[in-house]
C-alpha cells in the first residue's frame, strides 16, 4: 500500500517521450531548400529527406538497411531440419538401445527383432512409420519412441497456434483428444462461417469458451481468428516450401505419426485448405534459403518465416512507394520488436519532422495537388543564404544614404532652422531652447514664440530602386552545376531586399528559350529540363518593362548567364534559335541593352563559365550598356550579386 503523497516511478509507456527534444526544423529546412534548389521538386526532396535521416535520427534507408541485415542474419545462421534430426537423434539411440539388447540375449526372439531392425528403412519417417507395432524391450527404446511421437505433435501444433505450448503441458491421451476435438470444432466453425450462417458471433463465443485457452490473442471476431490462424499457416507453408523435396515428404510422412493418431494430421490439413480458401492473398508460395548451421524445429521454423515476413512488410513500410504511403503506416511494435527500441524513435521522429514540416505551414499542397514549399519555408532558406553571403562580403552593409533632407525618411538625430515647405516634425526642445535664448539676449521677460525659433527634426531620404534580376535557365546551369549557386543568389537578394530594402521593388526573369516572370517559390521550385535557347533578349525587355513601371526608382538590371545569345524575340511573340547566335540575334540583344541605357538602368552582367566568345559578347554588353562584367565562381556568385546591388545602392 503506498502511503499519500508517495510516487512510484517506471518506464514510460504513453507515447512519444515528452522530455525529448524538439524537432530541429531548421536544419530540415536547409536540407529540403538545398534539394529544391538543385533542382528536385518539393515531393521527392522531402522524400529524400525521410529516406537521409538528420542529425538526430536516421532515415529510412538505414533502417531498411538494418532490416535487410536481420534478415540474412537469420538466413544465415539456421537452418529448418531441427525437427528432422531430433527425431533422427532418438531414433538411432532406441535403435542402438534395442540391438545392444538383443545382442546380449540369445533367444530366438532377439535374433527376430535383430532382423527388423536390420531391415529397417534408411528414411527416417519409414523407420518410425515400421516401428509403430515395434515390441521395445528397453526403458530407452520405449521412451525415445513415445518421445517422437510427442515431439511431433507439439511441433505440429506450436507451428499453427501461438499459445498450443502453454495450453498442452502433458501429453496424455486424453490431453491429445482434447486438441483433436478443439481442432473439430475450429473446422466446423470455419466451415459455418464460409456458408454464410447468421448466428456466426455466436458459435465464435461458444468456441472461445470452451478453447480459449489455446488462442490467447483472444479474438473479437471470426475475421481476427481467421488472420491470425491463415498468417501461422502460411508461415508453415512458406518453411515446407523452403526446404528440399525429400525433407517435406519426410515430415509429411511423420506428421501422420504424431501423438500416435493420424487424426491430428487430417485436422490440420483439412484446417489449412479451408484456410487456404478464405485468406488467398496470404503468402502461400514464396521461399527463403536457410544456410546455417543452427538447426530450427517446426515451431521455430515457423516462428522465423513469420518474422521474415514481418521484416519484408516492414521493408515494404519504410519503402514509402505504395500509393497514399504514410510514415504513420509504419508499425512501431513490429520495428522495434525486430531492431530494438531506438528504431522505433527513429521512426516517430522521421514520423514527426513530416508532420511538423506540415503542421507548421513549411510545406503544402499547391492548387494543382503538387507539394511546395510555403512563404515561411522559403523565408527562412533565405535567411541561410543571406547569412552565407553576408558572411562573405566579411560584414558590408550596403546601406546608401543621401544628405539630403526628405518627407518620408529616418531621423539623423541633428536639427536645423524650419523653412517654409518643410514636413519634418518639430525638434520640440530644441524650439524651446531657441526661444528661451532669444529672449534673454533681448533682456528677458515673458517667453513667447517666434518663428524664427522652429526647429525641425533632420531626416535622412533613403533612394528607392527598382531591381530586374534576369537568371539563364537553360540546360548548361544544370549541366555545369550553377543550378543551385543561381537559386540560392535569388534566394538571398529577395531576402535582402524584403527585409531591409522594403521600399526597393525585385523582380525576377528567368530566361531559355523564352523568359518570364516568376515568383521566388516558382524559382526554387523548378525543375531543371532539357531546353535549347538563351533569349537574352526577351530577359532584357522584361527587365525594361519592369523598370518603365517605377520611374521614381533607381533603375538596377543584373544579368546572370553562362552562354552567349542564342535566341531572340519576334515581333509576333515567336521565339527564334539559331546557333552559332545569329547577327539578327545579336542586334536585338543589343537593342534591348540600348532601350535600358537611354532610362538610366545600371546593367551588371555576372559571366559564369570562361567561354572566349561569351567574354567577348558581355564585354560589348557592358561597354553598350555603360555598365560592368563580373566573372565569380559558381559558390561566390550570391555574394557577387547581393554585393553589386548594394554597390549601386551606395552610388546613388
Amino acid at each position: 500500500m503506498s502511503l499519500p503523497g508517495s510516487y512510484s516511478y517506471g518506464p514510460y509507456h504513453g507515447g512519444p517521450d515528452p522530455l525529448a527534444p524538439p524537432t530541429d526544423l531548421r536544419e530540415a529546412v536547409d536540407e529540403l531548400g538545398r534539394d529544391v534548389m538543385s533542382g528536385a521538386s518539393p515531393r521527392s526532396a522531402l522524400d529524400e529527406l525521410l529516406r537521409r535521416g538528420t542529425r538526430s535520427a536516421p532515415g529510412l534507408d538505414e533502417l531498411t538497411r538494418r532490416l535487410w541485415q536481420r534478415r540474412a542474419e537469420i538466413q544465415r545462421r539456421h537452418r529448418l531440419d531441427g525437427t528432422l534430426q531430433e527425431v533422427r537423434r532418438l531414433l538411432d539411440e532406441a535403435v542402438a538401445a534395442e540391438r545392444r539388447a538383443a545382442f546380449a540375449d540369445p533367444s530366438e526372439d532377439a535374433r527376430f527383432r535383430e532382423a527388423v531392425l536390420d531391415a529397417l528403412p534408411s528414411g527416417t519417417a519409414s523407420a518410425v512409420s515400421e516401428l509403430a507395432d515395434y515390441d521395445w524391450t528397453t526403458d530407452t527404446g520405449r521412451e525415445n519412441y513415445e518421445r517422437i511421437r510427442e515431439l511431433l505433435g507439439r511441433q505440429l501444433l506450436q507451428s499453427r497456434f501461438e499459445g498450443m505450448k502453454e495450453a498442452l503441458r502433458s501429453t496424455s491421451r486424453a490431453d491429445a483428444e482434447r486438441v483433436e476435438r478443439m481442432l473439430a470444432d475450429l473446422n466446423a466453425l470455419l466451415a459455418a462461417h464460409a456458408q454464410g450462417f447468421g448466428d456466426i458471433d455466436r458459435r465464435l463465443a461458444e468456441f472461445l469458451r470452451r478453447h480459449g485457452e489455446f488462442f490467447p490473442e483472444r479474438p473479437r471476431t471470426i475475421d481476427e481468428l481467421i488472420d491470425v490462424l491463415a498468417a501461422r499457416a502460411a508461415a508453415a507453408q512458406r518453411m515446407l516450401n523452403s526446404m528440399t523435396p525429400e525433407q517435406r515428404r519426410e515430415l509429411a510422412e511423420l506428421s501422420r505419426q504424431a501423438f500416435g493418431d493420424p487424426r491430428l494430421a487430417q485436422r490440420l490439413g483439412e484446417l489449412d485448405d479451408r484456410l487456404r480458401t478464405l485468406r488467398p492473398g496470404q503468402d502461400w508460395t514464396s521461399s527463403a534459403r536457410f544456410r546455417g548451421d543452427d538447426p530450427l524445429g517446426l515451431a521455430d521454423g515457423v516462428r522465423a518465416m513469420t518474422q521474415l515476413s514481418e521484416l519484408d512488410e516492414l521493408a515494404e513500410q519504410l519503402s514509402q512507394s505504395y500509393p497514399g504511403a504514410r510514415l504513420e503506416d509504419i508499425d512501431l511494435g513490429a520495428l522495434e520488436r525486430q531492431l530494438g527500441p531506438d528504431a522505433a524513435v527513429a521512426a516517430r521522429r522521421l514520423s514527426e519532422l513530416e508532420r511538423e514540416l506540415r503542421g507548421r505551414g513549411l510545406v503544402e499542397r499547391g492548387p494543382d495537388g503538387s507539394l511546395r514549399l510555403t512563404p515561411t519555408a522559403l523565408r527562412r532558406l533565405g535567411e541561410t543564404a543571406l547569412a552565407d553571403v553576408l558572411r562573405s562580403l566579411r560584414g558590408r552593409t550596403g546601406r546608401r544614404d543621401t544628405t539630403s533632407a526628405g518627407a518620408a525618411g529616418e531621423p539623423t538625430g541633428s536639427t536645423r532652422a524650419w523653412h517654409f515647405g518643410d514636413t519634418e516634425p518639430w525638434a520640440v526642445s530644441q524650439t524651446v531652447r531657441n526661444a528661451v535664448l532669444r529672449t534673454a539676449a533681448r533682456g528677458g521677460g515673458g517667453v513667447r514664440l517666434d518663428v524664427t525659433d522652429v526647429a525641425v527634426a533632420e531626416t535622412e531620404h533613403r533612394a528607392r530602386a527598382a531591381v530586374a534580376l534576369c537568371v539563364d535557365t537553360s540546360w548548361s546551369m544544370v549541366a555545369e552545376g550553377r543550378w543551385l549557386p543561381m537559386k540560392r543568389t535569388a534566394l538571398a537578394l529577395h531576402q535582402l531586399v524584403s527585409t531591409r530594402f522594403r521600399g526597393d521593388a525585385l523582380h525576377l526573369v528567368t530566361f531559355g528559350r523564352y523568359a518570364r516572370p516568376v515568383e521566388l517559390g516558382e524559382l526554387i521550385g523548378m525543375e531543371g529540363t532539357w531546353e535549347q535557347g538563351t533569349n537574352a533578349h526577351h530577359a532584357l525587355l522584361l527587365a525594361e518593362r519592369h523598370l518603365r513601371r517605377h520611374p521614381d526608382a533607381q533603375p538596377v538590371v543584373l544579368l546572370v548567364t553562362d552562354g552567349e545569345p542564342t535566341a531572340h524575340l519576334e515581333s509576333d511573340g515567336v521565339a527564334e534559335f539559331d546557333y552559332p547566335p545569329s547577327p539578327r540575334t545579336l542586334g536585338t540583344t543589343l537593342s534591348a541593352v540600348d532601350r535600358l541605357a537611354r532610362i538610366g538602368a545600371a546593367l551588371t552582367v555576372f559571366r559564369l563559365g570562361d567561354d572566349p566568345r561569351l567574354a567577348s559578347f558581355v564585354d560589348l554588353l557592358a561597354r553598350r550598356g555603360g555598365g560592368r562584367v563580373v566573372a565569380p565562381e559558381p559558390d561566390g556568385l550570391g555574394a557577387a550579386v547581393v554585393g553589386d546591388y548594394l554597390r549601386h545602392r551606395r552610388r546613388r
